[in-house]
């Protein structure tokens, strides 16, 4: 056998929509961070070590997916993120369609050790949370122009937020 054959494919860290099996996969806790994946911008949020509250962070300019992994490195690296959770755009009906489709695949090459992060991702129900955010910015006075700057990176915290109140509160 040849020496790639026995040392396999490069290892794709754990990608995962089951909440329980991420939590296990994370038994410190630790700093996540949240993604709304958009076709121009992507939405960023933090969390803090304890998953209590998440916090929307800055909205990064979609391209290729190398510069997007980069810019999230640093992101990641500046912060000590210890996994991901990525917004999965289901149909209303629960059913994924091509967007959601996109996330997975994200999610996969984000996750890939060796072309990737190599940080553990929680695919996270999307539904609802893009008008929960625009919701918020209206309830605090932001103007059309500023709500749609600040819109994905306002739904990202709230996926991220979603995500740590189930993974706090042990409701699996």
């Amino acid at each position: 056998m040849a020496a790639n054959a026995i040392a396999g494919p490069a290892i794709t860290a754990l990608v995962t929509e089951d909440a329980a099996v991420f939590r296990e996969a994370l038994p410190d806790g630790g700093v996540l961070l949240g993604l709304d994946l958009g076709t121009k911008t992507i939405g960023t949020a933090i969390c803090d070590a304890g998953w209590s509250f998440a916090t929307a962070g800055k909205t990064v300019p979609k391209g290729k997916f190398a510069r997007d992994k980069a810019a999230l490195a640093s992101l990641c690296k500046d912060r000590g993120v210890a996994a991901i959770v990525i917004g999965l755009p289901l149909n209303m009906d629960g059913s994924a369609g091509p967007r959601a489709q996109a996330s997975r695949s994200f999610a996969r090459n984000l996750a890939h050790e060796e072309n990737g992060l190599g940080l553990p991702v929680l695919l996270w129900d999307e539904r609802w949370s893009t008008t929960s955010a625009e919701r918020d910015l209206i309830a605090q006075d932001f103007s059309r122009a500023k709500r749609a700057e600040r819109i994905d990176s306002h739904a990202a915290a709230v996926i991220l937020q979603g995500a740590i109140d189930r993974l706090a509160g042990g409701i699996l």
